[in-house]
Formats: C-alpha cells, structure tokens, sequence
C-alpha cells in the first residue's frame, strides 16, 4: 500500500510498527514528505508483529505524548475492546512479607498508566497514518541496498515485486531490536542475556482485577499481571531460559497451576489462559563509537535499546526518543525556511539529550533483576522491609509513583509534548 509520490523525501521511517508509525504520526503535522517503509503486510495480522497479542504498558508520560499529538482521544474510544487504565500498583516479593502499593487518587490523576493491547494500538496508528497524504506507506517493502553520503540517503527498495529507488535528507531507524537496517550500516550493538525469556499470555480470573498492575518478584524472574478490557488481564511472566519449554509445554490447566503457585490467589484462580508466545530477554545498548561516524541517521524505540520488561519501561522509553526527535524536528523547520531533518547538529543533540534516560533506565531494570534474583536470605529480608517501609514512607513512596508515570527525576529533560504541550 502507498500512495502516489516523489522518490525524494524528507524523512524515511525504516519499521512502521508502534514506533515507526507513532514517528511519522508525530512529523505528519509539519507538512513534509514522509515515506514509511514497512517490512510486513498491515492487512496480514499473521505476519505483522508488531500488531500481535501482547500488550503495552503506557505511562502517564506516555497519555501526554499521545494527548499532544491528538491520537489519545480515539485510544480512549477503544476503552471496551483492549484499553484499560491502571488505577492502582500492587509489588510484592513471592514468600516474603514486603508489599508496596500505590493508588492513583494520592497523585492527582486519572490513571497512573494504561494497558492498550499492540492489535488495538496498531489498528489507531494506521488508521490515522492512512489520513495524512504527507505519509507515504510502502508495505511490504524491503530494502534492498542503502548508500548514505553527506547530502542524503539513497536505498534501492523492493516493493509490490518492483524494484524502485527512493531517497530522503534523514532516515529513522525502527525496525526493532534485531534491525537489520541498523547491522547493514555497521552499528553496532552491546548486548548482555538475562537468561530469562518473557512468556506472554491474556488470562482470565475468578475475581476483577479492579484496575490493579501486579508486579511480583519470583525467584525465577519477576511476574506482571495488567488489567485489560473485557474481565482479562495480560500476564508477563519472566522465567528461566531452562524453564520455558517445560512451561510451554503443559496444557492450559497444568499452566494454570504452574501460574496460580508463581502468583497466589489475590484474583482468585485462574480460570482461562489464552495464547501463549515466549521471547528471551536481552538488555541492549548501542556501540556509541560505531554510531559516531555515521551521517543522517536517528535510532528510536527498540532499534535504539533494549530493556527487560519489568516496570514495563520499554516502549514508553521509545515514546520519548521519538518526542524528543519530533521537537528537534520541529524548532528546525520552523526556525529555517529549508530546514534539514539530516543536520548533523540535530541528530547529535538528539543522541546527547536522549543517553541519560536510555541509561538510567537500562541500570534500574537491570538492578531490580539482580536485586531480586538474589537468593540469600539476608538480602530478601532486607528488600522486603525496603517494600514495606515505601510503603509507610510517602517521599519515597511518591518518587516511586513519578518514576512509574514517567515523570521522576531519573528521565531528565523531558520533551514538551512528555508533558502535554503540542509541538504545533
């Protein structure tokens, strides 16, 4: 699918999933040629990853940047059919006594994140790419060459079976944590294995999950269960590279079971499971040094780091890689009469302002993983009195609930449309 346009372009997206597409949504409004090239077919619900069955976690942080771009509204439409806010955080240690809970109404807003299924989000990006004729969709489409100097980006692309050339003053790079696009460059990545693969699955419980996250520490990995639309919840569940094929394996009343002694009875049992898919779970951060060198090109979302999912950190972390980028963007168009999306001055302030959260980030998931990992009876007595003490302690207690929402201190500069100012 694509619409009749030039082989020039201002912008190229390479992955029109979540972050390509809410990219281009983000750029649309400054009127300039955008081509999105998208691997799968949309239309495929098979083939298209990134539209699947899991699930996002979106923080506060996240509605503001969604608010901004006007797109929130039309998620907010979806409230029965895969949307649901979260009011309420409950975190615990398995066999230990240490809660943390934290409740929306003790910050002055609506929801402290939300839980939007990936088919859901996918169907609204889409839909409101497809209502801009300055985006330009070519799927499926596959780079076949690129070639990259000083004035541009030229890549030779196979699309519908034909072969077509197109070029653009800047390419972003979205195309996921094993890009291809970014290895053909040469960028290189630096990754370590959690030894953990994350197995996703939606659930049914006997109780309603009343809007309430449940982040659980196992000694296995750490345990998430999202409230969603429809009585479900969506269970992220962190387990052992050596466990999983065992898990994988047993029927859906056996892993019911399995399920019910990792998580307990706070939502009663656990009367359905629906399908499950696994994926190991990699931190990964770029090779600076290999990035330096290169010319008109921007990494966002995944194809710029990679995190484990506890906190469920990851796609918002992308969120603000691309609001930064989209502000970037925009003073400098606004600000030249033929501005240059590929300024080498741009892209380098986008990298600098992006590296403390991606860091931060990255040592805080890794952190908590070794922190609760640990098996010594002296630490969990220690992390578990840390729990409950957050609990009674409201400072701290509040930090907490900022660095949930995407609104703490450990984010740094925050783009304006992070909180809630449109770029336009």
């Amino acid at each position: 699918m694509t619409k009749e346009t030039n082989n020039h372009f201002d912008i190229i997206i390479v992955g029109g999933g979540m972050a390509g597409a809410t990219m281009a949504l983000a750029l649309a409004p400054l009127a300039i040629n955008i081509a999105v090239i998208e691997r799968h077919p949309y239309q495929d619900e098979q083939s298209q990853p990134s539209f699947d069955d899991r699930c996002l976690a979106l923080a506060w942080s996240s509605r503001q940047i969604y608010q901004a771009m006007g797109i929130w509204d039309k998620l907010m439409q979806r409230e029965h059919d895969g949307f649901t806010a979260i009011k309420n955080i409950h975190i615990s240690d398995r066999g230990y006594f240490g809660v943390t809970r934290l409740d929306c109404q003790q910050y002055g807003v609506d929801a402290l994140g939300y839980v939007v299924e990936s088919r859901v989000m996918g169907e609204v990006l889409l839909e409101e790419m497809q209502q801009y004729d300055n985006i330009h969709i070519f799927s499926p489409a596959i780079i076949e060459q690129q070639n990259i100097d000083e004035q541009q980006v030229n890549l030779a692309v196979l699309f519908n079976q034909k072969h077509i050339k197109l070029s653009a003053d800047l390419m972003i790079i979205a195309d996921g944590v094993n890009s291809a696009t970014r290895q053909a460059l040469g960028i290189q990545v630096n990754q370590q294995a959690y030894a953990q693969t994350a197995i996703i699955a939606n659930i049914e419980t006997q109780m309603a999950h009343n809007n309430i996250a449940y982040e659980r520490f196992t000694d296995s990995g750490p345990l998430a269960i999202l409230p969603l639309s429809r009585g479900r919840c969506s269970l992220v569940w962190s387990a052992r590279d050596v466990e999983v094929a065992g898990i994988m394996a047993l029927n859906d009343t056996d892993f019911s079971q399995a399920l019910q002694q990792r998580f307990g009875y706070r939502l009663g049992q656990i009367t359905k499971v629906g399908h499950r898919a696994a994926y190991p779970l990699v931190l990964m951060t770029i090779n600076n040094d290999t990035l330096a060198h290169q010319r008109r090109i921007a990494l966002i979302g995944n194809a710029a780091h990679g995190v484990h999912p506890v906190a469920g950190q990851g796609f918002n972390l992308g969120l603000r890689d691309i609001s930064a980028l989209a502000e970037l963007i925009a003073q400098q168009m606004q600000q030249h009469k033929q501005g240059d999306a590929g300024d080498q001055r741009l892209l380098s302030a986008y990298w600098q302002w992006r590296q403390a959260d991606i860091r931060q980030v990255s040592q805080v998931t890794n952190g908590l993983i070794k922190l609760f990992s640990n098996h010594s009876v002296g630490l969990a007595l220690l992390r578990n009195t840390g729990l409950l003490m957050t609990d009674i302690i409201s400072p701290v207690k509040h930090a907490i609930a900022q660095e949930a929402m995407g609104t703490g201190v450990l984010q740094g500069r925050l783009s304006r449309m992070a909180v809630g100012q449109a770029l336009f």
